[in-house]
């Protein structure tokens, strides 16, 4: 397990206990900035996957059964493998999807600390919403030691930058506009190094990404469209998610630890988080 996987995943049990007390105050009322647009300004807090309830008050925040470490990456690998919902790989491509699966010590990106990269890395922790463009801030979860990371995605209108002239990134070239209450990023020019999720779901540079964030009083839900038609049979849409805003003014956006594997070298068996 990585270095920061222990400590990041205690700060934020403690952090979500306090934040659920004052989120159920929270006001309801969906706010709006100048120019009538939802207000998606805030500290969001969400859950990245189903969490196995306990009576200990602690443990209910860790997604495993008696909410404990020792259960943690082996209960997870079993929720994530009973999702129905997964992408549609084009026949000749999912032994690959099983290989890198079964091989992720080694292969998965994010397991060597790079970064999670679009749409892996999901909904942002953090927004900050100006007239012409949005500011997304994201902490590493437990575990993906990919660190700290941010995206500035203009909504002034304009338009992409055409493919050809686009150099294959991580989180590629995102634009905004609004479609009612509902905030669409588009985004293109990927490389191909990236995964979508842990469970070997890699994709080719024409990946395009489509996300979708509507914010309901204190209630942000994001959810992501993935095309790949060199590797996909079709779209896949991906689960959506759901954050709650912490009402707290003073609530501050934890830090993650630097990541540094100690442990890939030393494994004798290919199960991972």
């Amino acid at each position: 397990m990585k270095q920061s996987s222990l400590g990041y995943i205690l700060v934020n049990v403690v952090l979500c206990l306090a934040s659920v007390r004052a989120m159920a105050q929270g006001n309801q009322v969906t706010p709006r900035a100048a120019d009538g647009h939802p207000d998606l300004t805030g500290l969001w807090i969400g859950q990245r996957a189903p969490f196995v309830q306990s009576d200990d008050p602690l443990a209910q925040n860790l997604a495993s059964r008696d909410g404990t470490l020792l259960n943690f990456e082996r209960d997870n690998a079993i929720i994530r493998r009973s999702d129905p919902n997964k992408p549609m790989y084009k026949p000749e491509f999912w032994e690959k999807v099983q290989k890198l699966d079964q091989n992720g010590n080694s292969q998965d990106p994010s397991f060597g600390c790079m970064p999670a990269g679009v749409p892996r890395m999901g909904p942002p922790a953090k927004i900050v919403q100006t007239p012409k463009e949005m500011v997304f801030l994201y902490v590493s979860p437990a575990a993906e030691g990919w660190g700290d990371a941010y995206r500035v995605i203009p909504t002034d209108g304009r338009a992409h930058t055409p493919l050809d002239d686009l150099d294959g990134t991580w989180k590629g070239e995102s634009i905004g506009h609004w479609e009612g209450d509902t905030l669409v990023i588009d985004t293109i020019g990927f490389n191909d190094t990236s995964w979508l999720d842990i469970t070997g779901y890699f994709h080719s540079e024409n990946l395009h990404v489509i996300e979708r964030m509507h914010r309901d009083g204190d209630t942000l839900t994001w959810q992501a469209t993935v095309e790949d038609p060199d590797v996909l049979i079709k779209p896949w849409l991906m689960n959506a998610r759901t954050l709650k805003l912490n009402p707290d003014p003073k609530a501050w956006l934890s830090e993650t630890l630097p990541c540094v594997e100690h442990d890939l070298s030393h494994l004798v068996t290919k199960e991972h988080h």
